[in-house]
């Protein structure tokens, strides 16, 4: 089966075509304006060069804990969702309708990113919130990411040679949003992100965890209103808010240079992930390995080494010179470390194929 992989996020455009032993055959990063140009996806990829469209959605709520064929339900449905996911969920959508638009005769799959956690515990899903808030409006920890932790667990399982089933694993994944998951035995028990993809560690632009009184108290009486608070949660804050810019690489250049405002943004994100971690390795009753994966994990060897640097109770070490020079799947583990420590790229197209792939064989 050939599959046109769309991903399509809050700020670019993911488009890989991968045959049927998922080698690339096509591959391009666009911005998200291209995708309304009129016939830009005809004009990039023929409609007889594929079988099936797989689409990347962040959020699939209580509805969906596997991959889905869209019909106009299941869009719909997406559509509800999207004040949940405002950063990612409209992109995703327009991404699913210029589709099915320009591709009326294939079938085309939704793939989420909350599916991998919809396995969790009622311990780690559950917030200590009122009944009705649970039960009628579906107040829950959802998690997001799966597909890279999904792919970060079972890629890291196949370098070190050990099966999935009996590992311990804390994927990384630090992009422009930044997510941790603890992965036992091929399954997600716990995740940093919660209903939203808001909460949890520092991130580009966004706040992570905050004490949930801030935006009452700043709404109650600074006058803000809950879109602006909103707004400056999703799009302020994080390192944006902290050091004026969400670029991690100008962030550490500028930390060097001995910039207060640099320095305080990179250390504050460094201890949210430290945190995140050890909270992860608890979860499971030990960790065996940890993955960083995402544009952050992959090319910053000075974050993967400050917080190694704090995390070595764990049993955690890197050998500097691989971590430095780190390209592609690495393991960048000290010689003898108990904790083996991996950089892995991320490949969510490989596991929306698998996962697609699994649905239409189940369903002969």
């Amino acid at each position: 089966m050939r599959i046109l992989v769309l991903n399509a996020g809050s700020s670019s455009i993911k488009l890989r075509l991968l045959d049927a032993n998922d080698a690339v055959v096509l591959s391009h990063d666009l911005g998200t304006e291209w995708l309304r140009k009129p016939g830009a996806l005809e004009e990039t990829v023929g409609e007889s060069e594929i079988e099936t469209v797989g689409h990347r959605v962040v959020h699939g709520g209580s509805s969906f804990s596997g991959a889905e064929v869209i019909t106009d339900e299941v869009q719909k449905q997406i559509a509800s969702l999207e004040e949940l996911a405002p950063l990612h969920q409209a992109a995703s959508l327009e991404g699913i309708v210029r589709a099915r638009r320009a591709f009326p005769n294939l079938p085309h799959v939704a793939c989420f990113d909350t599916a991998f956690h919809s396995g969790m515990s009622a311990a780690a899903s559950t917030y200590a919130v009122p009944l009705q808030w649970r039960e009628r409006y579906g107040v829950r920890r959802y998690g997001f990411h799966g597909l890279s932790h999904a792919y970060a667990s079972r890629r890291s399982a196949e370098m070190i040679g050990r099966p999935l089933n009996s590992f311990r694993i804390v994927t990384c994944h630090l992009g422009a949003g930044a997510s941790l998951a603890a992965v036992a035995g091929g399954r997600s028990v716990d995740t940093t992100m919660g209903f939203t993809p808001l909460e949890g560690l520092v991130m580009a632009t966004r706040s992570g965890s905050i004490d949930p009184s801030v935006p009452l108290w700043l709404m109650a009486h600074a006058g803000l209103t809950p879109v602006e608070v909103q707004e400056a949660l999703e799009r302020e804050s994080g390192l944006a808010g902290l050091a004026g810019t969400a670029d991690m690489r100008a962030v550490l250049k500028r930390a060097t240079n001995g910039e207060a405002e640099a320095v305080l943004a990179r250390d504050v994100y460094v201890h949210a992930l430290r945190a995140g971690v050890g909270r992860m390795a608890a979860s499971m009753g030990g960790v065996d390995a940890v993955v960083f994966t995402g544009g952050v994990g992959e090319r910053s060897s000075e974050i993967r080494s400050i917080a190694a640097a704090g995390l070595e109770f764990l049993g955690i070490r890197l050998d500097e010179p691989r971590n430095r020079q780190a390209a592609g799947d690495t393991d960048i583990s000290a010689a003898g470390a108990s904790v083996r420590v991996l950089v892995v790229e991320a490949r969510e197209d490989l596991q929306m194929a698998r996962e697609i792939r699994g649905l239409f064989q189940e369903s002969g």
